[in-house]
């Protein structure tokens, strides 16, 4: 799913639960769905990766070219010290 495919379906689903035809639960998961889809087919160099491990590092998804970099990213974004390996998301 490309971006734009992306920012259409959100659209959809914004406009499904402002015309009353779903409730905030709806809308969330297919917003959620959408991002998914968007975060694990993504086409080019990134590729979608999950820590698995020890919390607050357990289930971040960061997009990233290699395993190396997404850990690299996943420890930027956590605060702590984590033990946690890295996992390719939707393979």
């Amino acid at each position: 799913m490309d971006r734009i495919s992306a920012l259409r379906n959100v659209e959809e689903a914004l406009a499904d639960f402002e015309a009353g035809e779903t409730d905030l639960a709806g809308l969330e998961r297919r917003v959620r769905g959408t991002l998914r889809t968007y975060a694990t087919d993504l086409d080019g160099d990134l590729r979608a990766y999950r820590a698995v491990g020890d919390a607050p590092a357990d289930g971040t998804v960061v997009l990233a070219p290699s395993p190396g970099a997404a850990r690299e990213r996943i420890e930027e974004l956590v605060t702590t010290d984590s033990a946690f390996e890295v996992e390719l998301v939707g393979q």
